[in-house]
């Protein structure tokens, strides 16, 4: 009622040639400062079971929970970087739905970190397909892991080195490569932002998640990362009735995001198992949706 009295009575005004000023001007679009993009290890139980295909995972984002960004898992279609009809075919359903790719998480394609010369290598070598798919499709990064051996000191000298080399790979096609806190030493954000300083490229950065820290605080963690941030991990496990997150602060989280200046793709990882992976997702949407 009081939304419609205001807009009468600025009605009046505009019809009198009075100027609205910008506050009252009910038609200026108010503009997120993040949009909700959905992880596809969220629904990995489902893909796992046979009941969500990879190619299908777009148009489900889309007509299931009304969210048109997807960040991809490359283990659900680890055998397609190379396989352009494949990857064409992805594209088209994507955009079909209305659906921004986002990003491709990897897994499995060796340590940038390793110790040994040759495996890390190797291992940059491996990546560099799975950048030309998110150039391909789109995507503005690719996920990956600083995952290594030895000390911290040792680890980080390596994990630089291979970060190094794929920000250089990526920068051609504006692909940047994004680090997010995934176990062992990577879950420490000091150690972590510490490893983004020293690379110094402005398409390496940080893809924070809000669970993986472990015995490091998580928000400590947060802050730490959120510097170099292309893109924030909303992790959520179990919800109370007011449909909060047991364990993790989302106010405490998203005001630490907020404050940071981040402003681009807040990804939904729900990894709960005492309701539906849909029903976890919508959850977490609509916990997000309080803080835009």
């Amino acid at each position: 009622m009081n939304s419609r009295r205001e807009f009468l009575r600025n009605l009046g005004l505009a019809a009198a040639g009075i100027t609205l000023a910008p506050s009252l001007d009910l038609f200026a679009a108010k503009k997120d400062w993040f949009n909700i993009s959905l992880a596809e290890w969220s629904l990995h139980r489902k893909i796992n079971k046979g009941d969500l295909k990879n190619i299908d995972f777009p148009e489900y984002t889309a007509k299931n929970f009304g969210i048109y960004g997807v960040e991809y898992v490359n283990q659900f279609f680890k055998d397609k970087a190379k396989d352009m009809t494949y990857l064409k075919d992805l594209n088209n359903r994507a955009k079909d739905n209305g659906v921004k790719n986002v990003l491709i998480m990897i897994d499995g394609e060796g340590n940038l970190g390793d110790r040994d010369e040759t495996k890390r290598l190797a291992a940059v070598e491996n990546h560099h397909k799975w950048i030309d798919a998110a150039h391909f499709l789109g995507c503005h990064a690719v996920r990956v892991n600083a995952a290594g051996q030895g000390t911290k000191e040792e680890v980080k000298a390596q994990v630089v080195k291979s970060l190094s080399s794929l920000a250089d790979y990526g920068k051609k096609g504006k692909i940047s490569v994004i680090v997010e806190n995934h176990g062992g030493i990577s879950s420490h954000g000091d150690w972590l932002s510490d490893v983004l300083k020293t690379v110094g490229k402005k398409n390496c950065g940080s893809l924070p998640d809000f669970g993986n820290f472990y015995e490091y605080d998580r928000y400590q963690g947060v802050a730490d990362l959120m510097p170099y941030a292309k893109g924030v991990s909303a992790k959520s496990h179990f919800f109370d009735e007011q449909g909060n997150d047991t364990g993790i602060d989302y106010k405490r989280m998203m005001d630490i995001v907020k404050k940071s200046g981040f402003k681009g793709w807040v990804g939904i990882e729900f990894e709960g198992d005492k309701i539906s992976e849909d029903e976890g997702i919508k959850k977490t949407k609509a916990l997000l949706e309080r803080f835009k």
